[in-house]
């Protein structure tokens, strides 16, 4: 396999593909198409609009958006600027959107119609935003009414500022400014917890970008015949790399849904015959769980991906007896612009037999992976630590956040704070989160052992392990379950299943059945708010 030449950088291969190829379909949207030379077109023209608002080098635009093509253009044009693209959440409100706002000093935004209405209207007055365009999910749909997902949605047209569409008409024929940004450029921010604190901006350059692009590509042996469904938000880093960059590297189209509905997506997978996705767990799980899983032709979807949280072996087993597909696994972070490594796309991941966890992959071309133990000292193979990567996905460091760079970035190496361990073959295993370690009267348990476990029984959909508050043992373990539609299973039966899978002191001491369990917008467990349930 040839070696991706991380020097490179996405822009200039986007342009050439547009250039020699504009009829190429980029976008696929409820029925409509963009081509890379109209999204060259576009962006070029948003571009434009924001240099004549004072918009320039470096200076950073906010993205507040959902899944909707005008993200790729909006992308574009920050970078054809010579700007830095800073991601929003959707789903964030008013504290979260001012403190990503003021702390990556964003002087322009585009955003959502619904979202400035919402929220940003209350709170863009105090930020550093001195323009803002707005855009609706409606745009490029010719028949919105056939789409369920977007029958609430309704135009807002946010006072006085502008509208994407009709600025991108404005500027069409203005000079377009020529940018050409260097690999160590920071192409975006990209806001994430990290491994302590509060959200910070990870600064994915483009030279990160550009060579996670090219492993997901390389890697995968995708080529100019996938079709990518974008399913992952395209805030995360893995709707950046694994859907855009991977778009805009081949020159393929990305199917985007406006926001995840696991209904739409069989269908667009069974319309658009998408071949390839990275996505969590979760959007697997709701994939299989679905009624209309049966009815739809999902075999072109042949190359699935997922990450972002643990995966248990049973549930792999029990989609691809259903789906067809071996889901893979990639694992990566933000601060490492995707994978650090994945399971080759010709191999299916090993089980650890003694612990029966499912391997996350081997590192990929020019990254190295070391565990270490809690002096620092590197650990022999087999042995449990923290997980450290070094390569040319990894981020120069947090914005405008030197204590906590210095305290995950060392002497080259991303202290991720996952713990895992690396076999002889180079196999990474993880085990948990640093910080989700659950200590009962001694006994170290990870969460992650049970809640493979309890994948294990065939009524359970969902599961999640915290430890909770315990006056005689320090903590104890509390289980969290979803069932899978029309089961039926008490607590005393997962505790039973649990006991006889289990060391006595590992086993849960109660369960608690939801309807669902609490995620990010990534799809995500969101312990934190399990343990307070917990309390």
């Amino acid at each position: 396999m040839t070696t991706p030449n991380e020097d490179l950088t996405l822009l200039p291969k986007f342009r050439a593909i547009a250039h020699h190829l504009p009829e190429a379909p980029l976008v696929h949207y409820f029925g409509s198409t963009l081509t890379a030379g109209e999204v060259d077109e576009m962006s070029d023209a948003l571009a434009a609009a924001l240099v004549a608002g004072g918009f320039g080098p470096g200076q950073r635009l906010a993205l507040y958006l959902q899944n909707i093509p005008q993200y790729m253009i909006a992308l574009l044009a920050a970078w054809k600027a010579g700007g830095i693209a800073v991601s929003v959440n959707p789903m964030y409100r008013h504290r979260e959107v001012r403190w990503i706002l003021v702390d990556s000093g964003a002087t322009a935004a585009i955003c959502m119609e619904s979202l400035w209405s919402e929220v940003l209207s209350d709170v863009w007055s105090d930020t550093p935003l001195a323009s803002i365009i707005t855009t609706s999910e409606l745009d490029f749909v010719t028949n919105p009414d056939r789409v369920p997902i977007l029958a609430a949605s309704r135009r807002q047209r946010a006072g006085d500022w502008p509208d994407l569409l009709e600025t991108i008409e404005r500027y069409r024929d203005e000079a377009v400014p020529v940018s050409n940004p260097a690999p160590h450029d920071v192409a975006c921010l990209v806001y994430t917890s990290g491994t302590t604190g509060p959200a910070k901006g990870a600064m994915n350059t483009h030279g990160n970008v550009a060579f996670s692009a090219n492993t997901y590509c390389r890697t995968l042996e995708l080529t100019e015949q996938d079709v990518v469904l974008g399913v992952a938000p395209l805030f995360h880093i893995t709707g950046l790399t694994a859907h855009l960059a991977v778009a805009m590297q081949l020159g393929v189209p990305v199917v985007l849904s406006f926001r995840f509905d696991p209904a739409q997506v069989l269908e667009l997978i069974e319309q658009q015959r998408t071949t390839f996705t990275v996505a969590s767990i979760t959007v697997f799980q709701a994939l299989m769980n679905h009624p209309d899983a049966q009815h739809r032709d999902v075999s072109s979807l042949r190359t699935v991906y997922s990450g972002g949280q643990a995966v248990a072996a049973a549930t792999v087993d029990a989609y691809e007896r259903q789906m067809g597909p071996y889901i893979r696994i990639a694992y990566g972070l933000t601060e490492t612009t995707g994978p650090t490594h994945l399971v080759p796309v010709d191999q299916r991941a090993p089980i650890d037999p003694i612990t029966g966890t499912l391997s996350a992959g081997q590192p990929v071309f020019g990254t190295r992976c070391q565990i270490i133990a809690d002096d620092g000292s590197e650990r022999a193979v087999g042995a449990i630590g923290e997980v450290t990567v070094s390569g040319p996905q990894v981020i120069p460091g947090y914005w405008r956040n030197e204590g906590e760079t210095e305290h995950a970035f060392k002497d080259g190496w991303f202290h991720t704070g996952d713990v895992g361990f690396v076999d002889a073959d180079g196999w990474l295993y993880l085990v948990d989160r640093m910080k989700d370690l659950i200590n009962a009267s001694g006994y170290k348990i990870w969460p992650r052992e049970v809640e493979d476990v309890l994948y294990e029984h065939p009524s359970v959909r969902e599961a999640a392990v915290v430890g909770v508050v315990d006056s005689y043992r320090g903590e104890t373990v509390k289980a969290f379950v979803s069932l899978r539609r029309d089961q039926q299973v008490t607590e005393a039966e997962l505790i039973r299943h649990c006991r006889a899978r289990l060391a006595a002191f590992k086993v849960p001491r109660t369960i608690v059945i939801l309807p669902d369990l609490p995620q990010t917008a990534t799809g995500k467990i969101l312990r934190r708010e399990l343990r307070e349930h917990g309390s």
